[in-house]
This record gives structure tokens, C-alpha cells and sequence, in this order.
């Protein structure tokens, strides 16, 4: 029970960075799609992250792996992670290079949230559960390839 209202506070926090970000054209309130990723990171100083997942969009499911770095990163964790889709208009403006930036901490077990946006302007919300050690304080970009 706390872990689910741990994950619906960060999705209402998510869904409201985005769409009061500023700098960003508006977003829709409502997603037009989703996502479940599941990734590996193996980090001293500079991280590197892998995986592959699925996007769910227009009542299709359509695979893709994720290959990314971070910075100032520390540990060994894996995660799965489920999220929302904005501003998605055609599967293949899904894929490309998104950019995140935040900062987590995972010990043994840990809840987070990442909001990144392509070079397409689909922005992806993500909620994620983390097993392993992990610190991490800076931005992180993951190139996602539909496969």
C-alpha cells in the first residue's frame, strides 16, 4: 500500500513538471501512450545503463532496446520501470536520443521518477522500482532503437 501511493504521488508530480515546464512547448495533460523498461546500470563516475522494453501506443505494442550514460553515477542497480507517453504522434517518433535530469539514491530497494524528452519532443515520464546500490546526481541520456 505505501509503495503505491509512493508511485501515484510521483506520477501527479511528473505529469505536473511537464506540463508547467518552462523553457517547453505546453504538454497534453493526458498521455498517448506507455512504456515498461527494464535496465541494467553498472556505474563508477560515468554509469552505463542497458535494456530493452515495450511501447504500447494506438492499441499496439512495439519493442525497443535502450542503451544510455550518466554522470556522476555510482553503483550496480537494475530497475523496472513503467511510465506515460506525451506528444507522440507516430511510433517511429518514439525512438532517438533522450535527454533526463534528476538525482536518486537506491539502497537495496528504491522508488524514483525521470522525466526525458527526445529530440522529437515525445517526453517520457518514468516510475521506476531499483534493486542493488546505487547513487546518482546528474543528467542522464538514453538512446532508445525500435526494434
Amino acid at each position: 500500500m505505501r509503495l503505491h501511493r509512493i508511485l501515484v504521488s510521483l506520477a501527479i508530480i511528473a505529469t505536473l513538471l511537464v506540463a508547467v515546464s518552462p523553457g517547453q512547448t505546453a504538454q497534453p495533460i493526458y498521455p498517448i501512450g506507455t512504456v515498461s523498461i527494464d535496465l541494467t546500470t553498472v556505474a563508477a563516475g560515468i554509469g552505463a545503463t542497458w535494456g530493452k522494453g515495450t511501447l504500447r501506443f494506438e492499441g499496439r505494442t512495439y519493442p525497443f532496446s535502450v542503451r544510455g550514460l550518466s554522470l556522476a553515477n555510482v553503483g550496480v542497480a537494475t530497475a523496472s520501470a513503467v511510465g506515460n507517453v506525451y506528444s507522440l504522434k507516430r511510433p517511429s517518433d518514439f525512438g532517438g536520443n533522450y535527454v533526463a535530469a534528476g538525482a536518486g539514491l537506491t539502497l537495496a530497494g528504491g522508488v524514483g521518477g525521470l522525466t526525458m524528452q527526445n529530440q522529437k519532443g515525445v517526453v517520457i515520464n518514468l516510475y521506476s522500482v531499483s534493486q542493488g546500490l546505487q547513487l546518482n546526481i546528474g543528467p542522464e541520456c538514453f538512446a532508445i532503437n525500435m526494434r
